[in-house]
Protein backbone atom coordinates (compact mmCIF):
# COMPACT_ATOMS: atom_id res chain seq x y z
CA UNK A 1 0.00 0.00 0.00
CA UNK A 2 2.72 2.61 0.33
CA UNK A 3 4.58 1.27 -2.21
CA UNK A 4 5.20 5.27 -3.47
CA UNK A 5 7.04 6.21 -0.34
CA UNK A 6 10.13 4.05 -1.09
CA UNK A 7 11.11 5.68 -4.88
CA UNK A 8 14.25 6.26 -5.66
CA UNK A 9 16.58 9.53 -5.38
CA UNK A 10 14.53 12.90 -5.77
CA UNK A 11 14.78 14.47 -9.29
CA UNK A 12 13.45 18.19 -10.31
CA UNK A 13 9.58 17.94 -12.06
CA UNK A 14 7.58 20.27 -13.99
CA UNK A 15 4.19 21.88 -12.04
CA UNK A 16 2.74 18.71 -12.83
CA UNK A 17 4.80 16.61 -10.76
CA UNK A 18 6.44 15.00 -13.62
CA UNK A 19 10.33 13.84 -13.09
CA UNK A 20 12.16 15.69 -15.64
CA UNK A 21 15.67 17.62 -15.77
CA UNK A 22 14.85 20.46 -17.56
CA UNK A 23 14.02 24.21 -16.36
CA UNK A 24 13.60 23.34 -12.46
CA UNK A 25 17.01 21.61 -13.45
CA UNK A 26 18.98 24.38 -11.28
CA UNK A 27 16.97 24.83 -8.26
CA UNK A 28 16.29 23.06 -4.99
CA UNK A 29 13.66 20.22 -5.63
CA UNK A 30 10.31 21.35 -3.90
CA UNK A 31 12.00 24.15 -1.98
CA UNK A 32 9.00 26.03 -1.60
CA UNK A 33 6.65 23.16 -0.65
CA UNK A 34 9.06 21.80 1.69
CA UNK A 35 9.01 25.74 3.29
CA UNK A 36 5.84 24.80 4.72
CA UNK A 37 5.22 20.79 4.90
CA UNK A 38 7.28 17.71 5.09
CA UNK A 39 4.89 15.73 2.52
CA UNK A 40 1.47 14.60 2.31
CA UNK A 41 0.30 11.51 3.67
CA UNK A 42 -3.25 9.45 2.94
CA UNK A 43 -3.97 6.56 4.99
CA UNK A 44 -7.13 4.04 4.42
CA UNK A 45 -8.34 0.98 6.43
CA UNK A 46 -7.63 -1.90 4.83
CA UNK A 47 -9.76 -5.11 5.54
CA UNK A 48 -6.40 -7.67 5.94
CA UNK A 49 -3.95 -4.94 6.70
CA UNK A 50 -5.71 -2.40 9.15
CA UNK A 51 -4.61 1.19 8.75
CA UNK A 52 -2.24 1.28 5.96
CA UNK A 53 0.00 4.02 4.06
CA UNK A 54 -2.04 4.57 0.72
CA UNK A 55 0.14 7.28 -0.54
CA UNK A 56 2.76 9.63 0.14
CA UNK A 57 3.70 12.69 -1.84
CA UNK A 58 6.14 13.65 -3.04
CA UNK A 59 6.62 10.35 -4.04
CA UNK A 60 10.36 10.33 -3.13
CA UNK A 61 9.97 11.91 0.74
CA UNK A 62 11.51 9.04 2.31
CA UNK A 63 9.85 8.08 6.00
CA UNK A 64 10.99 5.49 8.08
CA UNK A 65 8.99 1.86 8.72
CA UNK A 66 8.29 3.26 12.26
CA UNK A 67 7.32 6.57 11.24
CA UNK A 68 5.31 5.02 8.90
CA UNK A 69 3.59 3.19 11.42
CA UNK A 70 3.14 5.50 13.65
CA UNK A 71 1.28 7.89 11.34
CA UNK A 72 -0.88 5.29 10.62
CA UNK A 73 -2.37 4.57 13.72
CA UNK A 74 -2.49 7.99 15.00
CA UNK A 75 -4.46 9.15 11.57
CA UNK A 76 -7.36 7.22 12.70
CA UNK A 77 -9.55 7.65 15.90
CA UNK A 78 -9.10 4.42 17.99
CA UNK A 79 -12.97 2.41 18.55
CA UNK A 80 -13.62 3.88 21.58
CA UNK A 81 -14.03 7.02 19.87
CA UNK A 82 -16.62 6.64 17.53
CA UNK A 83 -16.12 9.16 15.25
CA UNK A 84 -18.85 9.34 11.96
CA UNK A 85 -18.97 11.87 9.55
CA UNK A 86 -15.71 14.49 9.34
CA UNK A 87 -13.03 14.89 11.94
CA UNK A 88 -9.93 16.76 12.31
CA UNK A 89 -7.02 16.46 15.09
CA UNK A 90 -3.35 16.54 15.45
CA UNK A 91 -0.89 14.36 16.78
CA UNK A 92 3.39 15.26 17.21
CA UNK A 93 5.27 11.72 16.90
CA UNK A 94 9.15 11.71 17.44
CA UNK A 95 11.81 11.70 14.18
CA UNK A 96 13.81 8.47 13.25
CA UNK A 97 16.41 9.50 11.41
CA UNK A 98 17.30 13.05 13.90
CA UNK A 99 18.29 14.84 10.67
CA UNK A 100 17.29 17.21 7.94
CA UNK A 101 15.69 16.61 4.66
CA UNK A 102 18.35 16.23 1.99
CA UNK A 103 16.24 18.98 -0.34
CA UNK A 104 15.20 21.64 2.79
CA UNK A 105 16.53 24.86 2.52
CA UNK A 106 17.75 26.64 4.70
CA UNK A 107 15.65 27.97 7.47
CA UNK A 108 18.15 29.44 10.12
CA UNK A 109 16.25 33.08 9.06
CA UNK A 110 13.29 31.88 10.02
CA UNK A 111 14.35 30.00 13.30
CA UNK A 112 16.24 33.27 14.17
CA UNK A 113 13.23 35.72 13.66
CA UNK A 114 10.60 33.65 14.65
CA UNK A 115 9.44 33.19 18.48
CA UNK A 116 10.42 30.25 20.15
CA UNK A 117 7.10 29.29 20.71
CA UNK A 118 6.77 28.93 16.80
CA UNK A 119 10.67 27.41 15.79
CA UNK A 120 10.84 24.54 13.36
CA UNK A 121 10.81 21.64 15.54
CA UNK A 122 14.20 19.48 15.13
CA UNK A 123 13.38 15.82 16.05
CA UNK A 124 9.81 15.59 15.33
CA UNK A 125 7.08 16.04 13.01
CA UNK A 126 3.47 16.90 13.57
CA UNK A 127 0.55 15.54 11.41
CA UNK A 128 -2.56 17.52 10.97
CA UNK A 129 -5.24 15.17 10.29
CA UNK A 130 -8.56 15.28 8.93
CA UNK A 131 -10.23 12.39 9.05
CA UNK A 132 -13.55 10.79 7.31
CA UNK A 133 -15.85 7.75 8.51
CA UNK A 134 -19.17 7.23 6.49
CA UNK A 135 -21.57 5.13 5.62
CA UNK A 136 -20.62 3.08 2.08
CA UNK A 137 -22.52 0.17 0.90
CA UNK A 138 -19.87 -0.60 -1.91
CA UNK A 139 -17.10 -1.02 0.49
CA UNK A 140 -16.84 -4.51 2.31
CA UNK A 141 -17.05 -3.42 5.78
CA UNK A 142 -19.89 -0.79 5.11
CA UNK A 143 -17.79 2.34 6.43
CA UNK A 144 -15.74 4.57 3.55
CA UNK A 145 -12.46 5.43 6.09
CA UNK A 146 -9.85 7.24 4.98
CA UNK A 147 -7.59 10.25 6.52
CA UNK A 148 -5.39 12.83 4.93
CA UNK A 149 -2.54 13.39 6.96
CA UNK A 150 -0.35 16.71 6.97
CA UNK A 151 3.38 16.10 7.85
CA UNK A 152 5.40 19.31 8.96
CA UNK A 153 7.72 20.40 11.38
CA UNK A 154 5.54 24.07 11.74
CA UNK A 155 3.24 24.48 14.72
CA UNK A 156 1.40 26.32 12.66
CA UNK A 157 -2.05 24.41 13.64
CA UNK A 158 -4.99 27.16 12.79
CA UNK A 159 -3.10 27.27 8.96
CA UNK A 160 -2.97 23.65 8.50
CA UNK A 161 -6.38 23.04 10.18
CA UNK A 162 -7.95 25.67 7.76
CA UNK A 163 -6.11 24.09 4.55
CA UNK A 164 -7.21 20.51 5.35
CA UNK A 165 -11.01 22.21 5.82
CA UNK A 166 -10.38 23.28 1.89
CA UNK A 167 -8.46 20.53 0.08
CA UNK A 168 -9.91 17.24 2.15
CA UNK A 169 -13.55 17.15 1.07
CA UNK A 170 -12.34 18.16 -2.67
CA UNK A 171 -10.00 15.17 -2.04
CA UNK A 172 -12.28 12.35 -1.11
CA UNK A 173 -14.40 13.19 -4.22
CA UNK A 174 -11.21 13.39 -6.69
CA UNK A 175 -8.55 11.33 -4.99
CA UNK A 176 -4.97 11.46 -6.06
CA UNK A 177 -5.26 14.18 -9.18
CA UNK A 178 -6.40 16.74 -6.78
CA UNK A 179 -4.01 15.82 -4.21
CA UNK A 180 -1.01 16.64 -6.90
CA UNK A 181 -2.61 19.90 -8.09
CA UNK A 182 -2.46 21.11 -4.17
CA UNK A 183 0.89 20.12 -3.54
CA UNK A 184 2.02 21.77 -6.63
CA UNK A 185 0.04 25.38 -5.57
CA UNK A 186 1.81 25.16 -2.68
CA UNK A 187 5.36 24.47 -4.02
CA UNK A 188 4.46 28.12 -5.36
CA UNK A 189 3.99 29.62 -2.09
CA UNK A 190 6.12 32.46 -0.66
CA UNK A 191 8.54 31.23 2.43
CA UNK A 192 7.13 31.59 6.00
CA UNK A 193 9.29 35.08 6.77
CA UNK A 194 8.73 36.25 10.06
CA UNK A 195 6.90 39.42 10.39
CA UNK A 196 5.38 39.40 6.74
CA UNK A 197 1.87 39.31 5.75
CA UNK A 198 1.21 36.37 3.14
CA UNK A 199 -1.28 35.61 0.17
CA UNK A 200 -1.80 32.16 0.02
CA UNK A 201 -3.64 30.51 -3.18
CA UNK A 202 -5.05 26.40 -2.54
CA UNK A 203 -7.55 25.06 -4.67
CA UNK A 204 -9.29 28.95 -5.96
CA UNK A 205 -9.47 30.04 -2.55
CA UNK A 206 -6.51 32.58 -1.23
CA UNK A 207 -5.38 32.11 2.46
CA UNK A 208 -4.39 35.60 3.82
CA UNK A 209 -1.64 34.81 7.00
CA UNK A 210 0.72 36.39 9.19
CA UNK A 211 3.47 34.72 9.92
CA UNK A 212 5.00 36.05 13.78
CA UNK A 213 8.12 37.50 14.16
CA UNK A 214 10.07 37.58 17.21
CA UNK A 215 9.82 42.15 16.90
CA UNK A 216 5.71 41.36 16.99
CA UNK A 217 3.81 42.51 20.67
CA UNK A 218 3.32 39.33 22.13
CA UNK A 219 -0.60 41.01 23.05
CA UNK A 220 -2.90 39.11 20.33
CA UNK A 221 -3.92 41.65 17.67
CA UNK A 222 -6.32 41.72 14.67
CA UNK A 223 -4.09 40.84 10.90
CA UNK A 224 -3.83 43.94 9.26
CA UNK A 225 -5.36 43.01 5.69
CA UNK A 226 -2.61 43.77 2.97
CA UNK A 227 -2.73 44.10 -0.81
CA UNK A 228 -6.78 42.66 -0.46
CA UNK A 229 -7.89 45.19 -3.26
CA UNK A 230 -6.19 43.48 -6.04
CA UNK A 231 -7.30 40.10 -5.04
CA UNK A 232 -10.49 37.74 -6.45
CA UNK A 233 -11.93 36.34 -4.62
CA UNK A 234 -11.36 38.66 -1.29
CA UNK A 235 -8.63 36.21 0.86
CA UNK A 236 -10.15 34.18 3.51
CA UNK A 237 -7.87 35.92 6.38
CA UNK A 238 -6.62 34.06 9.27
CA UNK A 239 -6.03 35.79 12.58
CA UNK A 240 -3.25 33.61 13.80
CA UNK A 241 -1.54 31.08 12.20
CA UNK A 242 -0.80 28.60 15.14
CA UNK A 243 -3.72 30.01 17.96
CA UNK A 244 -6.26 27.98 19.19
CA UNK A 245 -10.09 29.44 20.57
CA UNK A 246 -8.39 29.27 24.04
CA UNK A 247 -11.53 29.74 25.75
CA UNK A 248 -13.34 27.10 23.66
CA UNK A 249 -10.46 24.46 24.20
CA UNK A 250 -10.32 25.31 28.23
CA UNK A 251 -13.98 26.28 28.73
CA UNK A 252 -14.35 22.59 31.05
CA UNK A 253 -11.69 23.62 32.96
CA UNK A 254 -11.89 27.01 33.74
CA UNK A 255 -11.76 26.64 37.45
CA UNK A 256 -8.34 24.51 37.62
CA UNK A 257 -6.98 26.72 34.64
CA UNK A 258 -4.07 28.24 37.71
CA UNK A 259 -3.34 24.90 38.81
CA UNK A 260 -3.01 23.51 35.19
CA UNK A 261 -0.69 26.74 34.27
CA UNK A 262 1.02 25.48 37.03
CA UNK A 263 1.66 22.35 36.52
CA UNK A 264 2.26 23.07 32.70
CA UNK A 265 5.23 25.48 34.24
CA UNK A 266 6.36 22.43 36.32
CA UNK A 267 6.99 20.62 33.06
CA UNK A 268 5.13 18.13 35.31
CA UNK A 269 3.80 14.44 33.94
CA UNK A 270 0.01 14.72 32.92
CA UNK A 271 -2.46 12.53 31.02
CA UNK A 272 -5.35 13.65 29.44
CA UNK A 273 -8.32 11.46 28.45
CA UNK A 274 -10.88 13.05 26.17
CA UNK A 275 -13.65 11.20 24.27
CA UNK A 276 -12.22 11.99 20.87
CA UNK A 277 -8.95 12.60 19.21
CA UNK A 278 -10.56 16.60 18.41
CA UNK A 279 -10.83 16.94 22.26
CA UNK A 280 -7.72 15.30 23.33
CA UNK A 281 -5.65 16.85 20.80
CA UNK A 282 -7.22 20.99 21.23
CA UNK A 283 -7.01 20.08 25.13
CA UNK A 284 -3.09 19.04 24.82
CA UNK A 285 -2.17 21.85 22.40
CA UNK A 286 -4.32 24.69 24.15
CA UNK A 287 -2.41 23.64 27.78
CA UNK A 288 1.45 23.48 26.26
CA UNK A 289 0.52 26.98 24.66
CA UNK A 290 -0.54 28.69 28.12
CA UNK A 291 2.99 29.38 28.99
CA UNK A 292 3.36 31.71 26.09
CA UNK A 293 6.03 33.33 25.62
CA UNK A 294 7.95 30.51 27.31
CA UNK A 295 8.41 27.88 24.64
CA UNK A 296 6.95 24.38 25.94
CA UNK A 297 10.49 22.53 26.36
CA UNK A 298 8.90 19.22 27.56
CA UNK A 299 7.75 16.74 25.20
CA UNK A 300 3.94 16.40 25.16
CA UNK A 301 1.73 14.34 22.04
CA UNK A 302 -2.11 15.80 21.09
CA UNK A 303 -2.88 12.31 20.34
CA UNK A 304 -1.43 9.34 21.79
CA UNK A 305 -2.15 5.52 21.43
CA UNK A 306 -1.71 1.90 22.53
CA UNK A 307 0.13 1.35 19.57
CA UNK A 308 2.56 4.31 19.41
CA UNK A 309 6.36 3.20 19.44
CA UNK A 310 6.89 4.85 23.00
CA UNK A 311 4.20 3.72 24.39
CA UNK A 312 6.06 0.96 26.60
CA UNK A 313 8.80 4.20 27.42
CA UNK A 314 5.82 6.56 28.49
CA UNK A 315 4.05 3.26 30.77
CA UNK A 316 6.60 1.74 32.52
CA UNK A 317 6.74 1.55 35.87
CA UNK A 318 10.34 0.85 36.56
CA UNK A 319 11.05 4.65 36.92
CA UNK A 320 9.40 8.00 37.41
CA UNK A 321 6.46 9.17 34.81
CA UNK A 322 8.49 11.21 32.48
CA UNK A 323 7.51 15.27 31.49
CA UNK A 324 5.29 14.60 29.01
CA UNK A 325 1.79 15.62 28.35
CA UNK A 326 -0.42 12.75 26.85
CA UNK A 327 -3.52 13.04 25.46
CA UNK A 328 -5.20 9.89 24.79
CA UNK A 329 -9.04 8.49 24.57
CA UNK A 330 -8.64 4.57 25.07
CA UNK A 331 -10.12 4.38 29.27
CA UNK A 332 -7.26 1.38 29.22
CA UNK A 333 -4.95 4.16 29.76
CA UNK A 334 -6.48 5.01 33.14
CA UNK A 335 -5.32 1.41 34.55
CA UNK A 336 -2.00 1.91 32.49
CA UNK A 337 -1.17 4.74 33.80
CA UNK A 338 -2.65 4.92 37.53
CA UNK A 339 1.02 5.87 38.60
CA UNK A 340 1.27 9.06 37.18
CA UNK A 341 0.63 11.77 39.43
CA UNK A 342 -1.92 14.34 37.05
CA UNK A 343 -4.91 12.79 35.35
CA UNK A 344 -7.82 15.37 33.77
CA UNK A 345 -10.80 13.73 32.69
CA UNK A 346 -12.78 15.38 29.95
CA UNK A 347 -15.92 14.78 28.73
CA UNK A 348 -18.29 15.91 26.11
CA UNK A 349 -18.96 19.93 26.44
CA UNK A 350 -21.80 19.98 28.49
CA UNK A 351 -23.56 22.80 29.54
CA UNK A 352 -25.41 23.51 32.63
CA UNK A 353 -27.52 26.75 33.40
CA UNK A 354 -26.34 28.63 30.90
CA UNK A 355 -22.56 27.80 31.43
CA UNK A 356 -20.00 25.15 30.60
CA UNK A 357 -19.95 22.25 33.38
CA UNK A 358 -16.75 22.35 35.48
CA UNK A 359 -14.68 19.40 36.09
CA UNK A 360 -14.19 18.99 39.82
CA UNK A 361 -10.28 18.65 41.60
CA UNK A 362 -10.03 14.81 43.19
CA UNK A 363 -7.91 12.72 44.52
CA UNK A 364 -5.84 10.51 42.61
CA UNK A 365 -7.79 7.64 44.81
CA UNK A 366 -10.60 8.00 43.74
CA UNK A 367 -10.14 6.91 40.06
CA UNK A 368 -11.86 3.93 38.95
CA UNK A 369 -10.39 1.82 35.64
CA UNK A 370 -14.06 1.28 33.80
CA UNK A 371 -16.20 4.16 35.23
CA UNK A 372 -14.17 7.04 35.64
CA UNK A 373 -15.58 10.48 35.79
CA UNK A 374 -14.92 14.02 34.20
CA UNK A 375 -12.21 15.92 37.02
CA UNK A 376 -8.72 16.58 37.93
CA UNK A 377 -6.91 13.62 39.71
CA UNK A 378 -4.17 15.09 41.70
CA UNK A 379 -2.45 15.78 45.10
CA UNK A 380 -0.84 18.96 43.70
CA UNK A 381 -1.58 22.01 45.49
CA UNK A 382 -1.24 25.27 43.75
CA UNK A 383 0.90 27.97 45.22
CA UNK A 384 -0.71 30.70 43.55
CA UNK A 385 -4.45 31.80 44.58
CA UNK A 386 -7.14 31.45 41.96
CA UNK A 387 -7.99 34.55 40.25
CA UNK A 388 -11.73 34.63 41.12
CA UNK A 389 -12.45 38.07 39.27
CA UNK A 390 -11.24 36.67 36.27
CA UNK A 391 -13.28 33.51 36.61
CA UNK A 392 -16.40 35.84 37.13
CA UNK A 393 -16.20 37.33 34.22
CA UNK A 394 -15.37 34.57 31.79
CA UNK A 395 -18.42 32.58 33.19
CA UNK A 396 -20.69 35.60 33.35
CA UNK A 397 -19.53 36.38 29.49
CA UNK A 398 -20.30 32.70 28.44
CA UNK A 399 -23.76 33.11 30.29
CA UNK A 400 -24.56 36.28 28.70
CA UNK A 401 -23.07 35.07 25.15
CA UNK A 402 -20.24 37.90 24.94
CA UNK A 403 -18.75 37.48 21.95
CA UNK A 404 -16.02 34.18 22.53
CA UNK A 405 -13.21 36.44 20.87
CA UNK A 406 -13.54 39.09 23.33
CA UNK A 407 -13.53 36.08 26.03
CA UNK A 408 -10.23 34.21 24.82
CA UNK A 409 -8.56 37.28 24.44
CA UNK A 410 -9.36 37.82 28.35
CA UNK A 411 -8.30 34.01 29.19
CA UNK A 412 -5.04 34.89 26.75
CA UNK A 413 -3.79 37.89 28.24
CA UNK A 414 -4.45 36.58 32.34
CA UNK A 415 -2.21 33.45 30.92
CA UNK A 416 0.21 35.94 29.41
CA UNK A 417 1.08 38.40 32.39
CA UNK A 418 0.65 35.01 34.85
CA UNK A 419 3.85 33.84 32.38
CA UNK A 420 5.50 37.42 32.37
CA UNK A 421 5.26 38.25 35.81
CA UNK A 422 6.58 34.65 37.06
CA UNK A 423 9.71 34.86 34.11
CA UNK A 424 10.52 39.21 34.31
CA UNK A 425 12.52 39.04 37.96
CA UNK A 426 14.52 36.33 36.11
CA UNK A 427 15.06 37.99 32.90
CA UNK A 428 16.43 41.09 35.03
CA UNK A 429 18.63 38.75 37.05
CA UNK A 430 20.51 37.14 34.11
CA UNK A 431 19.86 41.03 32.31
CA UNK A 432 22.35 42.22 35.04
CA UNK A 433 24.99 39.19 33.94
CA UNK A 434 25.71 41.65 30.82
CA UNK A 435 28.62 43.22 31.17
CA UNK A 436 28.04 47.23 29.51
CA UNK A 437 28.69 47.82 26.52
CA UNK A 438 31.12 50.55 26.87
CA UNK A 439 33.43 47.81 28.95
CA UNK A 440 33.47 45.56 26.13
CA UNK A 441 36.96 46.03 24.31
CA UNK A 442 37.82 44.94 21.27
CA UNK A 443 40.99 42.48 22.17
CA UNK A 444 40.64 39.13 23.54
CA UNK A 445 42.54 39.72 27.03
CA UNK A 446 40.84 42.72 28.29
CA UNK A 447 37.30 41.35 26.87
CA UNK A 448 38.27 38.22 29.06
CA UNK A 449 38.95 40.43 32.04
CA UNK A 450 35.77 42.59 31.67
CA UNK A 451 33.39 39.41 31.77
CA UNK A 452 35.23 39.06 35.19
CA UNK A 453 33.83 41.64 37.14
CA UNK A 454 30.46 41.48 35.35
CA UNK A 455 29.17 39.06 38.18
CA UNK A 456 25.65 38.34 39.67
CA UNK A 457 23.99 41.07 41.34
CA UNK A 458 21.76 40.51 44.46
CA UNK A 459 18.34 40.47 43.07
CA UNK A 460 14.64 41.72 45.06
CA UNK A 461 13.41 39.03 47.52
CA UNK A 462 10.43 37.25 46.05
CA UNK A 463 7.83 36.72 49.51
CA UNK A 464 4.62 34.23 49.25
CA UNK A 465 3.46 31.95 47.23
CA UNK A 466 6.27 32.73 44.47
CA UNK A 467 8.58 31.86 46.06
CA UNK A 468 7.76 28.05 46.83
CA UNK A 469 6.71 27.87 43.18
CA UNK A 470 10.23 29.39 41.82
CA UNK A 471 11.99 26.75 44.36
CA UNK A 472 10.06 24.33 42.18
CA UNK A 473 10.41 25.79 38.52
CA UNK A 474 14.57 25.96 39.43
CA UNK A 475 14.27 22.07 38.86
CA UNK A 476 12.26 21.79 36.31
CA UNK A 477 13.07 21.15 32.40
CA UNK A 478 11.52 24.56 31.40
CA UNK A 479 13.86 26.57 33.72
CA UNK A 480 16.89 24.62 31.72
CA UNK A 481 15.13 25.11 28.64
CA UNK A 482 14.31 29.14 29.76
CA UNK A 483 18.11 29.46 30.67
CA UNK A 484 19.80 27.62 27.69
CA UNK A 485 17.73 29.83 25.33
CA UNK A 486 18.90 33.09 27.18
CA UNK A 487 22.51 31.85 27.42
CA UNK A 488 22.74 31.74 23.70
CA UNK A 489 20.89 34.80 23.31
CA UNK A 490 23.29 36.60 25.59
CA UNK A 491 26.52 34.77 23.97
CA UNK A 492 25.19 36.12 20.50
CA UNK A 493 24.72 39.47 21.95
CA UNK A 494 28.29 39.77 23.28
CA UNK A 495 29.83 38.59 20.49
CA UNK A 496 27.85 40.93 18.13
CA UNK A 497 28.93 43.78 20.21
CA UNK A 498 32.62 42.19 20.87
CA UNK A 499 32.81 42.34 16.43
CA UNK A 500 31.27 45.94 16.78
CA UNK A 501 34.00 47.24 19.17
CA UNK A 502 36.46 45.46 16.83
CA UNK A 503 35.35 47.31 14.30
CA UNK A 504 34.96 51.19 15.44
CA UNK A 505 38.73 50.59 16.92
CA UNK A 506 41.75 51.49 14.79
CA UNK A 507 42.95 47.47 13.98
CA UNK A 508 46.44 49.68 12.15
CA UNK A 509 47.35 51.26 15.33
CA UNK A 510 46.91 47.71 17.08
CA UNK A 511 49.03 45.59 14.22
CA UNK A 512 51.75 47.60 14.99
CA UNK A 513 54.10 45.46 16.77
CA UNK A 514 51.97 42.53 16.41
CA UNK A 515 53.74 39.11 14.64
CA UNK A 516 52.19 37.79 11.17
CA UNK A 517 50.67 34.57 13.72
CA UNK A 518 48.28 37.30 15.21
CA UNK A 519 47.13 39.36 12.62
CA UNK A 520 46.15 35.85 10.60
CA UNK A 521 44.55 34.84 13.86
CA UNK A 522 42.39 38.29 13.72
CA UNK A 523 41.82 37.68 9.98
CA UNK A 524 40.46 34.16 10.53
CA UNK A 525 38.40 35.35 13.88
CA UNK A 526 36.52 38.10 11.82
CA UNK A 527 35.79 35.85 8.87
CA UNK A 528 34.22 33.22 11.32
CA UNK A 529 32.26 35.94 12.83
CA UNK A 530 31.31 37.60 9.39
CA UNK A 531 29.91 33.81 8.20
CA UNK A 532 28.01 33.48 11.18
CA UNK A 533 26.72 36.77 10.69
CA UNK A 534 25.73 36.28 7.42
CA UNK A 535 24.02 33.56 8.64
CA UNK A 536 21.71 35.57 10.64
CA UNK A 537 22.94 33.54 13.75
CA UNK A 538 24.32 37.56 15.38
CA UNK A 539 22.32 40.18 15.31
CA UNK A 540 24.94 43.03 13.31
CA UNK A 541 23.63 45.89 11.60
CA UNK A 542 24.71 45.74 7.74
CA UNK A 543 27.16 48.82 8.09
CA UNK A 544 29.02 46.50 10.79
CA UNK A 545 29.42 43.91 8.72
CA UNK A 546 30.91 46.06 5.99
CA UNK A 547 33.20 47.70 8.59
CA UNK A 548 34.41 44.48 9.46
CA UNK A 549 35.28 43.29 5.77
CA UNK A 550 36.94 46.56 5.68
CA UNK A 551 39.18 45.29 9.10
CA UNK A 552 39.97 42.08 7.06
CA UNK A 553 41.22 43.64 3.93
CA UNK A 554 43.34 45.59 6.32
CA UNK A 555 44.94 42.78 8.05
CA UNK A 556 45.30 41.15 5.07
CA UNK A 557 47.34 43.42 3.31
CA UNK A 558 49.66 44.34 5.85
CA UNK A 559 51.07 41.07 5.75
CA UNK A 560 53.81 39.44 2.99
CA UNK A 561 52.37 38.71 -0.42
CA UNK A 562 52.87 34.83 0.42
CA UNK A 563 50.75 34.87 3.15
CA UNK A 564 48.30 37.15 1.10
CA UNK A 565 48.05 34.61 -1.59
CA UNK A 566 46.78 31.90 1.23
CA UNK A 567 44.29 33.48 2.73
CA UNK A 568 43.18 34.82 -0.41
CA UNK A 569 43.73 32.25 -3.18
CA UNK A 570 43.02 33.44 -6.65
Amino acid sequence: MDSLSSAGPRRPRDRLGVRSSGSRAAATPWARFSAWLECVCVVTFDLELGQALELVYPGDFRLTDKEKSSICYLSFPDSHSGCLGDTQFSFRIRQCRGQRSPWRADDGRYDSEAPVTLQRESAHYFGYVYFRQVKDSSVKRGYFQKSLVLVSRLPFVRLFQALLSLVAPEFFDKLAPCLEAVCNEIDQWPAPVPGQTLNLPVVGVVLQVHIPSRADKPEPSPLKQCGQENLLPAPLVLTSVHELDLLRCLQPVLTHVQTLWELMLLGEPLVVLAPSPAVSSEMVLALTSCLQPLRFCCDYRPYFTIHDSEFKEFTTRTQAPPNVVLGVTNPFFIKTLQHWPHILRVGEPKMSGGLPKQVKLKKPSRLKTLDTKPGLYTEYTAHLRRDKALLKRLLKGLQKKRPAGVLTTLLRRHLLELTQSFIIPLEHYMASLMPLQKSITPWKDDFLCSLEHAGPQPTCILKGDWLGLYRRFFKSPHFDGWYRQRRREMARKLEALHLEAICEANVETWMQGKSEVEVVDLVLKLREKLVRARGHQLPVKEETLQRARLCVEAAVHSLPKDLQAVLCPP
